[in-house]
């Protein structure tokens, strides 16, 4: 079993069907405030700055996302070496993957949610679902976050939302930053899409309806003037770059964007359990 789950890591992501531009480089670019864009085409990734260290939040697919996202720190000026807190919006491969080798780099504190803690340590995901195990690097989590309770390094103070349901600890961050005159709230998005999730006889995780309509309810009354999703194209964030290379207002802020998408979101989740409900 453990040699069948080193070659499924070994392999590139295109061997298993995971979508090319999950691993295709796109060059950095500034958000908002102190936060940076250092993701790939497909798999986002931010660096928060600071001038007491960095905060980088996800790791890319374990077949060079790392590599990728420290490319992209230096692109931007910035010292990998300088990256002090890892943080995580969910125990997956497509976001946790180069988490371990990103630590080793960096020597940074990982720190994450109880929830995914045990999927972060063991490689593997938790829950039923139609994908399987999907096996990534395990890496050690440092230090456990408590709902609601900030993160601080230096000026920036980053705050961690449980919004469970896509995994156990699916975590959602909120961060104040400051924009020319104004401070502004980043909420940087988790997930709330079933992905291949059981939501009906998920033996492993019984309560994954109530914890996802939680989720909803609790991202609802959350605010967020820029929405950053884990996978950009969710809020077009290529499309917004191109618009603030042209000037004018910030295409980022958009204080109504993220509810709209979880509204969306919520609908699709409720027709994907009737369907599964249906037996079909």
């Amino acid at each position: 079993m453990a040699a069948a789950l080193a070659s499924l890591i070994a392999a590139p992501a295109a061997a298993q069907g995971w979508p090319a531009e999950w691993t295709k480089p796109v060059a950095p670019y500034r958000i908002v405030g102190s936060v940076y864009y250092v993701g790939s085409e497909g798999l986002s990734a931010f660096l928060i700055a600071g001038s007491k260290g960095h905060i980088l939040l996800d790791g890319g697919m374990p077949d060079g996302g790392a590599a990728l996202i420290e490319a992209n720190i230096r692109k931007l000026g910035f010292k990998v070496e300088d990256v002090k807190i890892l943080i995580n919006s969910h125990a997956h491969i497509d976001h946790a993957g180069g988490l371990a080798q990103l630590k080793a780099d960096t020597k940074a504190k990982l720190y994450a949610s109880k929830g995914d803690e045990w999927s972060l340590e063991h490689g593997v995901h938790f829950g039923d679902n139609e994908n399987g195990p999907t096996p990534y690097p395990a890496v050690k989590v440092d230090r456990r976050i408590r709902d609601g309770r900030a993160i601080k390094l230096g000026e920036n103070a980053i705050t961690p939302i449980l919004t469970p349901g896509h995994t156990a600890g699916c975590t959602t961050w909120s961060l104040p930053v400051r924009e020319g005159a104004r401070t502004l709230t980043a909420v940087f998005y988790c997930s709330t899409t079933v992905a291949g999730n059981r939501l009906v006889g998920n033996a492993a995780y019984p309560k994954i309806v109530a914890d996802y309509r939680a989720s909803f309810a609790r991202l609802k009354a959350l605010p967020a003037d820029v929405f950053l999703p884990n996978h950009p194209q969710f809020a077009d964030l290529a499309e917004k770059r191109r618009r603030v290379a042209q000037g004018g207002p910030n295409p980022f802020i958009d204080p109504s964007e993220m509810h709209r998408f979880v509204e969306k979101s919520q609908a699709d989740f409720e027709a994907e359990l009737a369907r599964q409900e249906a037996g079909q």
